[in-house]
């Protein structure tokens, strides 16, 4: 994995790129690094801040729980919990609960129980779609606890 500190320029372009996708206010960092994981991924790095790249997709970091608490989410019962930390879309019937979102809009995944994160995805309707549907895909799975950006994330010395 190669890792490289960012420009001030290219650090401020990219945290401009997050803001716009993630619709949250992020705090300006002095130093980002950025360890690619293959051509068109890498895990991006700053003071108190992890996100991945994936294209042109920014997604939070499933363990910056301050940051992630700031998103929209969907709650889903403990019969989603296994699929979903297996790389599995999240499905309507599945979500308990969830919070206003647009569809295309990066929203988080808690199980019902503990509350605790299990996965980063994109919304495929929007909530008020989700409150008239009952089956379907309702948010595609972009990263999951122990998925290889989670695994590559281990080796980046902090």
């Amino acid at each position: 994995m190669k890792s490289h500190q960012l420009s001030k320029t290219d650090s401020n372009e990219m945290l401009e790129a997050i803001v716009l996708q993630w619709k949250i206010e992020i705090p300006k960092m002095k130093t980002i690094v950025k360890h690619e994981i293959d051509e068109t991924t890498s895990v991006i790095t700053g003071e108190n801040f992890t996100a991945i790249r994936i294209g042109e997709t920014y997604l939070p970091f499933l363990s910056e729980i301050p940051l992630l608490e700031k998103f929209p989410k969907v709650t889903v019962d403990s019969g989603a919990i296994k699929f979903v930390c297996n790389g599995a879309n999240i499905m309507r019937p599945g979500i308990k609960s969830f919070t206003d979102f647009e569809k295309d809009q990066i929203v988080c995944v808690v199980e019902e129980t503990h509350n605790k994160f299990l996965a980063i995805g994109k919304s495929l309707v929007s909530s008020q779609e989700m409150a008239n549907i009952t089956k379907g895909e309702a948010v595609k799975n972009l990263h999951y606890i122990s998925d290889k950006y989670w695994e590559a994330a281990k080796t980046i010395k902090k």
